[in-house]
């Protein structure tokens, strides 16, 4: 639901008139929808997201998070709660705005890209966080450099990612088997990188949108190996959702059990 990184390319005045209309609208209308759905909770940024970077994390008094693509600071008050000291950025103006009228005064949020970090110093965090946002960042090498840039020597990044093997925006999908019963997972395409439209507040308005970009472990990787970042952890989490009864309920449980749809990476920097 966030959309960081560098400006479009644009064809002409009139597409970016456009999209630039539709860009504030989007904002404006997501917004107060994306904070009322994290704080009613029932999700998987509240059931499954929050108690595992929470666990993996082990928050110390004092130590510095930067929550990039922080939105409405739902994760940012957590970690604050638990003793950390925390600033959050994310380019979408409201969403800054809800984050600073719900947050603690000592919460510091910026507006500001997640590819040019400027307003923040060099070697000044323990901790990056990136929750579902690196998908969405078009300018994921830089955002990374920057991310290297901020951090301590030894500091870390938690990254949570829709899984990139199994969730391919347009090429990915559900499947039920009949003659075997089983429910599966279709993937179409994996291995080539993508742009593609993302409906920013599902079920309303769909010319209202932004872009998510599919990339491969591999890309992933290579990313964080020119970034002097190495793979320290790796888990794949899987749906907390069930289905309580109905003829594919079986199926569809076994299924989510065996499929990850979320992908956790913690990366290290290295001396460069």
């Amino acid at each position: 639901m966030k959309r960081i990184g560098s400006p479009l390319i644009f064809k002409d005045k009139k597409e970016k008139l456009n999209m630039t209309k539709q860009r504030d609208t989007s904002w404006n209308n997501s917004a107060a929808w994306y904070d009322d759905l994290l704080e009613k909770g029932n999700n998987y940024q509240s059931d499954l997201i929050l108690p595992n970077l929470l666990r993996l994390l082990e928050i110390k008094k004092g130590v510095k998070v930067l929550d990039l693509g922080c939105g409405t600071g739902y994760f940012s008050r957590r970690f604050f709660a638990k003793g950390a000291s925390v600033v959050g950025v994310d380019l979408g103006k409201d969403l800054i705005e809800v984050a600073k009228k719900r947050s603690d005064k000592g919460i510091e949020y910026h507006v500001g890209s997640a590819d040019d970090l400027k307003f923040l110093t060099d070697r000044s965090f323990d901790v990056v966080v990136i929750v579902l946002a690196l998908q969405n960042m078009e300018n994921s090498l830089k955002v990374l450099q920057e991310c290297s840039r901020v951090l301590k020597e030894g500091g870390k990044v938690f990254l949570v990612l829709n899984h990139p093997a199994f969730r391919v925006v347009k090429s990915s999908s559900w499947g039920w088997d009949e003659k075997n019963k089983i429910q599966y997972r279709r993937i179409d395409t994996y291995l080539t990188s993508a742009k593609e439209k993302m409906q920013m507040h599902p079920g309303d308005d769909p010319s209202v949108y932004t872009w998510t970009f599919h990339r491969s472990l591999q890309d992933y990787f290579k990313m964080f190996v020119k970034n002097n970042f190495v793979v320290t952890r790796l888990e794949e989490w899987i749906s907390p959702k069930h289905t309580p009864t109905g003829p594919r309920a079986a199926a569809e449980n076994l299924a989510r059990k065996e499929i990850p749809l979320f992908l956790f990476l913690e990366l290290r920097k290295i001396n460069s």
